[in-house]
């Protein structure tokens, strides 16, 4: 139902507002409650309740072997972790920050991408690695790079990166369930921002398919590619658009790898344009993918106008914040492409 007109329209029943933090809670939560193979290790997710308070209340609820304090030492407990998930646990390993993945990337790549098939088949590796990806705030260079395109480029992994609460609950809760290595990149940045999630979607039953998109939003003049923090932008600048007349289609990907690449097709030859955004740097990135696989693909021929990509800026992250903002895709930059792909 909606308001009378003077005040914002109520949330229709069951709905309600919940952020991107408790929504991974809730699903680390089920997902201890629901196997007990599934475990959590990283660097203050027990007593301190997580950097980040991801894991709040877990430790306290389910103990010392099931939410495991680790050292500073990515490359071991990531090896622990990959080793426990050959033997027949489910873990989850937490990095306080994806660009300290490269510490574990070894782990990550050589002992669990590659595992099951080196081994025919007869090692599964079931394990979860998560953490937050991409730039925050004010944390310069060595805290701020994207990792999508160099995990989707890893055939034995998937990779997924959440938007939304229900991206993020339905997506870890997929992750962990699933017998394959999965990367989970998340946004710091999205941590404290609240989301509408309906009753279904707070059901303890709840998993978001991996390797499916969502469209956001509908539209028929451009297609909006984005994943993560950058597809808040692209409402954003759809919102904007729509009130000069240009209607976006947003689609939030969810899913790096493997990539839903039909909906894009879909959708491109309904809009017959494209733009892809990303807070990953340009060169061999996701939009660069995306873009690839149009043109070797059937909607290359829907196509008015060459696909135009959003970045990041390519260089290391600055600290200042005017330059840190000039690195980030902002709403006017897409509606910048937007316009310029439309050529108005």
């Amino acid at each position: 139902p909606g308001g009378c007109g003077l005040s914002p329209p109520f949330p229709a029943a069951g709905v309600s507002q919940v952020t991107v933090r408790d929504a991974l809670n809730q699903a680390l939560d089920e997902e201890l409650e629901r196997d007990e193979r599934v475990f959590l290790l990283g660097e203050e997710v027990a007593q301190y309740d997580g950097a980040y308070k991801i894991s709040r209340g877990l430790w306290k609820k389910y103990g010392d072997k099931r939410v495991i304090d680790t050292p500073i030492s990515e490359m071991g407990f990531a090896g622990i972790a990959v080793g426990a998930a050959m033997a027949g646990l489910r873990p989850v390993c937490e990095f306080m920050t994806f660009n300290f993945s490269m510490q574990a990337i070894d782990q990550v790549i050589n002992s669990a991408a590659k595992t099951c098939y080196m081994s025919a088949g007869s090692i599964g590796v079931p394990i979860v690695f998560r953490g937050p990806n991409g730039a925050s705030a004010g944390v310069a260079a060595q805290h701020s790079q994207c990792f999508a395109a160099w995990y989707g480029h890893c055939p034995g992994l998937k990779v997924v990166s959440p938007w939304s609460a229900e991206d993020a609950k339905g997506l870890l809760k997929a992750a962990i369930r699933d017998d394959n290595p999965v990367v989970m990149l998340e946004n710091e940045l999205l941590y404290g921002v609240p989301f509408e999630m309906s009753e279904q979607a707070q059901s303890k039953d709840f998993v978001v398919p991996i390797g499916k998109a969502k469209i956001e939003r509908q539209g028929t003049h451009v297609t909006l590619v984005a994943h993560s923090r950058p597809v808040g932008h692209c409402v954003e600048a759809a919102a904007v658009l729509a009130k000069e007349g240009v209607e976006c289609e947003v689609i939030n990907l969810r899913t790096i790898r493997p990539m839903d690449i039909e909906t894009v097709e879909s959708s491109v030859a309904k809009t017959n344009h494209l733009v892809t955004v990303e807070g990953g740097w340009p060169q061999f990135g996701v939009g660069a993918e995306i873009c690839a696989r149009i043109m070797e693909g059937p909607a290359f021929n829907y196509l008015d106008a060459p696909a135009v990509r959003v970045t990041g800026a390519d260089v290391p992250m600055p600290y200042a914040k005017i330059l840190e903002d000039n690195c980030i895709p902002q709403v006017k930059d897409i509606i910048f492409a937007v316009k310029k792909t439309l050529n108005i």
